[in-house]
């Protein structure tokens, strides 16, 4: 079994670290770490075109080898998945600082690295860890346990052709995380504002900025659940029609 580890964060990140190193308890398994160079948060399902991918060796702080690239989380899927690496039977990303819930996944490169997976053939596994702060390799033990155990299922038990998992975890202790739920996708509250400045020249400049989104209390969601104590993991797949529209738009003249 060989696990490509991978994230949206850097090579560098500590949620990258403390999944490499769970990965690696697992029973027969080789790990190749292939990561972003910088941080591509909210990069969303990006490949690159039209210009050359540079791919380096580098090590993580424990001394693990690992290969990193200027490209994007997906890019870095890609390329292990295309033939830079030998092949690959399983994608893990993460760990993510932040949750990746309800609308969060169309931004979050930790799940569409996953999703770039799936486009190859692979299962893909994204966590993600529900906290704001500033954290810590140590900080990612509970998560990084529970990505070992989500891991170890979906070796025993396999997923469906074009399934991914997104997994959400509680900043919490092991021993006060209440299980597990299988769950929807929420919906996200974005809380997100326009700040317009200037520059020295006096020239106007923005950025979209805003609280910490919440989310609505909904039962079975991925944001329902992290917020009672639960382990949220939620089956993705790409097909994203609406078949219940289909019939609808028929009716139409066109």
């Amino acid at each position: 079994m060989h696990i490509l580890v991978t994230n949206d964060d850097g090579v560098h990140a500590p949620g990258l670290l403390a999944l490499t190193q769970a990965m690696q308890k697992l029973d027969n398994v080789k790990t190749t770490v292939l990561a972003p160079d910088r941080n591509w948060s909210a990069s969303g399902h990006t490949k690159t075109l039209g210009r050359p991918l540079r791919v380096d060796e580098t090590n993580l702080t424990d001394g693990t080898p690992a290969l990193t690239t200027d490209g994007a989380p997906s890019d870095c899927v890609a390329l292990a998945l295309l033939g830079l690496t030998a092949p690959v039977d399983l994608v893990v990303t993460g760990i993510n600082p932040h949750a990746n819930i309800g609308d969060d996944i169309t931004y979050s490169g930790t799940v569409t690295s996953a999703m770039e997976a799936v486009i190859h053939g692979i299962p893909g596994l994204a966590f993600s860890l529900e906290t704001d702060r500033n954290l810590s390799e140590h900080d990612y033990a509970p998560a990084a346990e529970i990505a070992r155990q989500v891991a170890e299922k979906v070796i025993a038990e396999g997923l469906p052709k074009g399934i991914f998992l997104s997994t959400n975890i509680p900043y919490l202790p092991l021993d006060e995380i209440k299980g597990f739920r299988i769950t929807k996708q929420g919906k996200r509250i974005y809380q997100d504002k326009l700040i317009s400045r200037k520059d020295p020249f006096g020239r106007p400049y923005y950025w979209i900025g805003g609280e910490h989104p919440t989310g609505e209390m909904i039962p079975d969601t991925d944001f329902g659940a992290i917020n009672e104590g639960y382990i949220s993991i939620t089956p993705l797949q790409l097909d994203l029609t609406a078949y219940n529209e289909i019939d609808h738009l028929k009716e139409w003249k066109w």
